[in-house]
């Protein structure tokens, strides 16, 4: 692309929203939600892959051209912009090939306290007592065990974007194209966060409004039976809460937080 492309990624419930709502008033800049591209591009990979007899015919030159393309014609000439980030939890197992891509991408991770993230979903799920969700495949009959379980698994919303992550993170291309941001930092000070990724992608600095954001999926959350799950509050701001998570529940994903651990960065990942 003749455009710059990085990718912002990490845990759900962690702030991607709010955090590509802060980076699209920059008029350089595109950002949004969870775009489709991320499964466009798994699905190439599969359909180039061994699994197709026509895969004789394609060699990975020819691979690497078509991925490539897939950004280049989604994010075509009618989007003005000269940075592209691209949001999907998928990214951070894909770190490898990204870099082949796009040796100048970056991924931006946005990471909080798994505990928290559950009781996020669950703050979700009762607050839409009369719309069973997507995210449990809109069964009515769960509780508040199987939910936690079911986003826990590694193949859970939560477990899967977990383990993404820590592949990513002990990976051995962290260092230089990884960055964690902690939503705890993201609500408490938007500025630090928001001049550590300029610094980090090497873009001229931006004045942001932090009192002022504007981002609307009403949409897309209603069709997922899900209203709320993109909201974002107009102004940046940490809500302080007590959680609505049986304690044994809480407990069990409160020591989750590996990044916080120095001891264990053994690629000097930048965590702000």
């Amino acid at each position: 692309m003749s455009r710059a492309i990085h990718f912002i990624s990490g845990l759900p419930r962690s702030g991607s929203t709010l955090l590509a709502a802060l980076l699209r008033q920059n008029p350089r800049f595109h950002a949004g939600m969870s775009s489709p591209v991320a499964g466009m591009f798994n699905n190439l990979l599969g359909e180039m892959s061994g699994r197709n007899e026509f895969s004789v015919f394609i060699d990975d030159a020819q691979r690497e051209r078509v991925l490539r393309g897939l950004f280049d014609n989604y994010y075509g000439p009618d989007i003005d912009a000269q940075v592209i980030f691209d949001t999907n939890r998928m990214w951070c197992s894909k770190l490898p090939v990204l870099r082949t891509l796009f040796p100048h991408g970056r991924i931006i991770a946005c990471v909080r306290h798994v505990s928290w993230v559950m009781d996020s979903f669950e703050r979700l799920t009762r607050r839409n007592v009369f719309q069973p969700s997507s995210i449990f495949s809109y069964r009515p009959g769960t509780t508040v065990y199987s939910r936690t379980e079911g986003l826990a698994g590694g193949d859970g919303l939560v477990g899967h974007a977990y383990n993404a992550l820590k592949e990513a993170y002990f990976g051995e291309h962290a260092a230089q194209h990884l960055m964690l941001v902690q939503y705890e930092t993201l609500t408490n000070d938007p500025a630090r966060v928001l001049a550590a990724i300029y610094a980090f992608l090497d873009e001229p600095a931006f004045e942001h409004d932090f009192e002022n954001i504007s981002y609307d999926a009403t949409e897309f959350d209603l069709r997922a039976g899900t209203p709320g799950l993109h909201a974002v509050r107009p102004r940046v701001e940490a809500i302080c809460n007590e959680t609505i998570l049986p304690p044994d529940v809480f407990r069990r994903y409160e020591n989750d937080a590996f990044w916080r651990d120095p001891n264990i960065n053994l690629r000097r990942v930048q965590v702000v």
